[in-house]
Formats: structure tokens, C-alpha cells, sequence
């Protein structure tokens, strides 16, 4: 019986640990500009809203694919930023706020955040990416699978956007790029 026991509890550790390791490990934009100052990495924000169903489909189908889940957690500093939340978030020196937020819309359309003007968002979801020093890199909107998203996580991890001024030459990459990760 307590083998039973041992054994049951053993599986059920085991599932919990896989089940954690399939997260990302998910932080506010203060944690990941705190955390850019000790240990230095690009941050990946997803932009959401919670009336979005692209958004939920993102976090469902492509946040909780393993080869995204790996490498966001080993490259980036990944943050989930409701557009239309009431948060209060400070960047570069300045606080933001949703002054327009009604809590009774909270699961509708509700107010735009400050922040989210500041970096541009136009669409959900969108998913922005900042540099090592907290610098806007590039906002991409729409929902991605996670072979669509690992060009973009690759593109800015490595650098190599630096080198892309032109359409064409996004295009070539785009046309060379070989996914690896499962869909």
C-alpha cells in the first residue's frame, strides 16, 4: 500500500513539473526591466486585450507550444501587457496609466492604456520586442502559430533585423528563414 502511495505521489510530482516546464514564465514590464539590469536580454511583450479571441487563441495554441515556450524562456524576458487593463506601469521615467478604464467594461472593450499609444499598438494581439536596453525594437501585430513566430523571436535574438533596411531584403530573409520548430 504505501508503495501504491510513494508511487502515486511520485507521478503526480512529475506532472506537475512537466506541466510547469510548458509555461513561460510570464513577468510584469517592470520585473523585465529590473531583471534587463542584472542579467541582460531582450524582452518579448504580448499585447493583448481580454475581449481578443486572436489573442487567446496566441496564448492556447502558440504561448504553450514547447518549442516556443523553450526558447522564450531561455532568450527573452517575456511579459503579458493588457492594452485596455488598468495597470499602472512606469517606463523610461514616465508612469502610465488607463485613465478611460471602467471596471464594469473590464471584459469588453474598455479604455486604451497610455503604454500602449507610447509603443504604438494599432491591432491585437501584437507582440513587441525591446532590445537588451529596454529600447523598442518593433511591434508585430496578429496571431502567429509558432513557426510564424520563431522567425520573428530568431530575427531579434540574433540581431539580424540590424541588417534589414529594405523589403526586399526582409523578404529574402523571410524566403531563407528554415523553421525548426513544431507546429
Amino acid at each position: 500500500m504505501m508503495k501504491k502511495i510513494v508511487l502515486i505521489f511520485a507521478v503526480a510530482l512529475m506532472t506537475s513539473i512537466t506541466a510547469s516546464a510548458q509555461e513561460i514564465n510570464w513577468m510584469t514590464f517592470e520585473e523585465a526591466l529590473a531583471a534587463q539590469k542584472k542579467k541582460p536580454k531582450k524582452i518579448m511583450m504580448d499585447v493583448y486585450t481580454n475581449w481578443c479571441g486572436p489573442c487567446k487563441m496566441l496564448d492556447k495554441n502558440t504561448f504553450h507550444n514547447k518549442d516556443v515556450v523553450d526558447y522564450v524562456n531561455k532568450n527573452y524576458y517575456a511579459v503579458k501587457f493588457n492594452a485596455e487593463g488598468n495597470s499602472m506601469v512606469k517606463y523610461k521615467g514616465i508612469t502610465y496609466t488607463n485613465p478611460n478604464y471602467k471596471e464594469e467594461l473590464k471584459n469588453r472593450r474598455n479604455g486604451n492604456h497610455e503604454l500602449s499609444n507610447v509603443l504604438g499598438i494599432r491591432a491585437y494581439p501584437t507582440i513587441v520586442y525591446f532590445d537588451e536596453q529596454g529600447e523598442k525594437i518593433q511591434p508585430i501585430s496578429g496571431y502567429m502559430k509558432p513557426q510564424q513566430i520563431e522567425l520573428y523571436l530568431k530575427l531579434f535574438h540574433t540581431d539580424d533585423y540590424k541588417a534589414i533596411k529594405t523589403q526586399e531584403q526582409f523578404n529574402a530573409y523571410y524566403k531563407a528563414f528554415k523553421p525548426e520548430f513544431s507546429e
